[in-house]
C-alpha cells in the first residue's frame, strides 16, 4: 500500500515539488516486518548494543521511527535537487541505514593526520571539545582545544590553543541511525552529508567550565588523553596508508574511533 501511494506521488514531482514532504510522510507509514525486527534485534543484542524493546514497546517504535526517518531523506530537497543538478536518476540512489551505539563522550575529537596548516606529513593536527563532537563540526561558537603532535614522538603532545567553546553536549546511552547511501561514493556526485542521521534522543546542552576540567589542569592527564589520540590516528594512517581525517570520542580514558576517511 505504501509502495503504490510513492509510485503516485513520485510521477507528480514532475511538476510539483510538494509531493518531496508527502513522500517523506508516506515512508513513515511502514510498518516493521516481524522478520525485520527480529533479526535487527539479534544482530544488535551479538553486537553488544542495547535492544530499545527492552525498554518497552513504545522505545522500540521510536527507533523504528527514527529509521524510517533515515530512509525518507533520500527525499529532503537539498539531496534531491543535488541529484538533478548533476542529472543522476533519483531511483539509482539506493539507502541502508546504519546502526550505531551513541558514546556518552567526554570528550570528542577531530584529528588530521597530516597537518593541514603546514602540509607536514610527519605531524598530526588535532582538536577536542567536552562532550559530543557536534559541538565541533557543527556551527557551535568558541574554539577547541588543539594540538599537534609528532608521528615519532607520539608521547609529546604540544598545544597551540586553548578552548573557549561555552556550550557541551551530552545524552544518555542511545542508539543513532546514520545513513549510508551508495550515492555517498558516486562518480561526479557529493552525496557525502546530504541525507540525514537520526538518534533516538535528544542531546542535553550543558554550560561547561573547562578551568576545571582535568584536561586542561592535571598535566598528566593531558598528555595521556592527547597522545592516546595522537596515537589512534597514526594507527589508522598505518593502516589505510594514506592521510586520515578521523573523528571520535573519549569515555573513561578510552578511545573510541566513530569514522575515518581519506584527508582531502
Amino acid at each position: 500500500e505504501v509502495e503504490q501511494k510513492l509510485q503516485i506521488l513520485k510521477k507528480k514531482l514532475g511538476g510539483d515539488f510538494g509531493a518531496l514532504e508527502e513522500i517523506r510522510q508516506t515512508v513513515l507509514q511502514l510498518r516493521a516486518p516481524s522478520q525485520l525486527v527480529q533479526e535487527l534485534k539479534t544482530k544488535m543484542l551479538t553486537s553488544g548494543m542495547p535492544w530499545p524493546g527492552d525498554e518497552g514497546e513504545q522505545r522500540w517504535e521510536q527507533a523504528w521511527t527514527a529509521i524510517k526517518k533515515v530512509w525518507a531523506s533520500k527525499w529532503n530537497e537539498r539531496a534531491y535537487f543535488s541529484t538533478r543538478k548533476v542529472k543522476l536518476d533519483h531511483d539509482y540512489l539506493c539507502m541502508a541505514v546504519l546502526v550505531q551505539e551513541v558514546i556518552n563522550a567526554d570528550y570528542a575529537f577531530v584529528i588530521h593526520t597530516t597537518n593541514p596548516s603546514s602540509g607536514d606529513t610527519s605531524e598530526i593536527y588535532a582538536e577536542v571539545v567536552k562532550g559530543l563532537g557536534e559541538t565541533l563540526v557543527g556551527a557551535y561558537p568558541g574554539r577547541a582545544l588543539s594540538f599537534v603532535c609528532k608521528k615519532n614522538n607520539l608521547n609529546s603532545p604540544q598545544v597551540l590553543g586553548y578552548p573557549s567553546k561555552p556550550i557541551g553536549l551530552f545524552i544518555r546511552r542511545s542508539i543513532i541511525f546514520r545513513s549510508d547511501s551508495n550515492g555517498e561514493d558516486l562518480e561526479g556526485y557529493a552525496g557525502a552529508g546530504l541525507y540525514d542521521s537520526v538518534p533516538m534522543d535528544k542531546e542535553e546542552k550543558v554550560v561547561v567550565d573547562y578551568s576545571s576540567d582535568p584536561l586542561i589542569n592535571d598535566g598528566k592527564f593531558q598528555q595521556a588523553i592527547l597522545s592516546s589520540i595522537a596515537g589512534a590516528g597514526n594507527a589508522i594512517e598505518e593502516l589505510y596508508g594514506s592521510p586520515q581525517d578521523i573523528e571520535g570520542v573519549v569515555r573513561d580514558g578510552k578511545v573510541y574511533v566513530v569514522q575515518t576517511r581519506p584527508q582531502m
